[in-house]
């Protein structure tokens, strides 16, 4: 009798746990909710939900075999909250390589605002079919953070973006996911789990990028405690896309990969364009 009323406590003890668990997590969900739909509304869209046009060749007075530099990803790849062309992030990048191998830069973006990792391959798909850039940006991963996608997916979908973006012969830069902790206008607990998730994938994304060929750029680690240290100057006015400085200083991180990758084709493949870009770099 006394081990079937010992069992029974048990049940009804391990019910209440359950329960209580149940509850909290309830609790936890409807929390994160309500949140969310407060970091909503404080963002909004003051920016509207269409990047300026950056495409153009920059520099062109240098003179020489331009770069062809291709931008792919989401919002920040696209330059959402630049007031002014020149300083979205292709141009910002297309600037500073232009100045380091002293040839001009044709940008072409087919990033574009909301963009997943998941949309890589249809941006891919609306290139020409003859198109051959010599490096691509890819720039992408907070909006698979905040719908939820999960890692493995996000990171598998990276990995096949860059896999065919090499088969095109261009060199890839990928910048991972910024840490979504930096963004004050979410509130707690939310941007704590953000920022956990943010790091995850990023995480993920450099491993997948990496084994497909690609240099990395970890813009969490590169200028992320700038957004943290100086919100007003490094946001724009969503307070959740980078400003003109903002974008200024993640080009800044990502230029030398550029440069790097470039230099790397330029040694592997002495064909014109590469035997340009060699002398480029030989002159800098």
């Amino acid at each position: 009798m006394s081990g079937h009323r010992d069992s029974r406590q048990l049940a009804l003890a391990a019910a209440g746990v359950a329960a209580v668990i149940a509850a909290t997590a309830f609790a936890t969900r409807a929390l994160l909710t309500r949140q969310a739909a407060i970091a909503r509304r404080r963002i909004g869209k003051p920016l509207g939900e269409i990047a300026l046009d950056a495409d153009r060749v920059w520099r062109p007075k240098l003179g020489g075999t331009r770069v062809e530099l291709l931008i792919l990803g989401d919002s920040i790849a696209a330059g959402l909250g630049a007031e002014r062309p020149k300083d979205v992030l292709g141009a910002r990048i297309a600037k500073g390589v232009a100045g380091f191998l002293g040839r001009p830069v044709q940008v072409r973006t087919v990033a574009s605002v909301g963009a997943e990792s998941r949309d890589l391959s249809r941006q891919i798909d609306r290139l020409p079919a003859g198109y051959r850039p010599d490096v691509a940006v890819v720039i992408v991963g907070g909006n698979d953070v905040t719908h939820r996608t999960h890692v493995s997916v996000a990171a598998a979908q990276l990995e096949e973006a860059v896999v065919r973006l090499r088969a095109r012969g261009a060199e890839v830069v990928v910048g991972t996911c910024p840490d979504l902790g930096a963004l004050l206008a979410v509130p707690q607990p939310l941007r704590s789990i953000g920022a956990q998730a943010s790091r995850q994938l990023a995480r993920a994304q450099a491993g997948a990028a990496a084994r497909a060929g690609a240099r990395v750029v970890s813009l969490r680690r590169a200028v992320g405690h700038l957004f943290v240290a100086n919100p007003d100057d490094m946001f724009s006015l969503d307070r959740f896309h980078p400003s003109a400085l903002g974008y200024r200083r993640t080009a800044d991180a990502l230029v030398p990969e550029v440069v790097a990758a470039l230099a790397g084709a330029a040694r592997s493949m002495p064909d014109t364009r590469a035997g340009t870009i060699a002398e480029g770099l030989a002159e800098a």
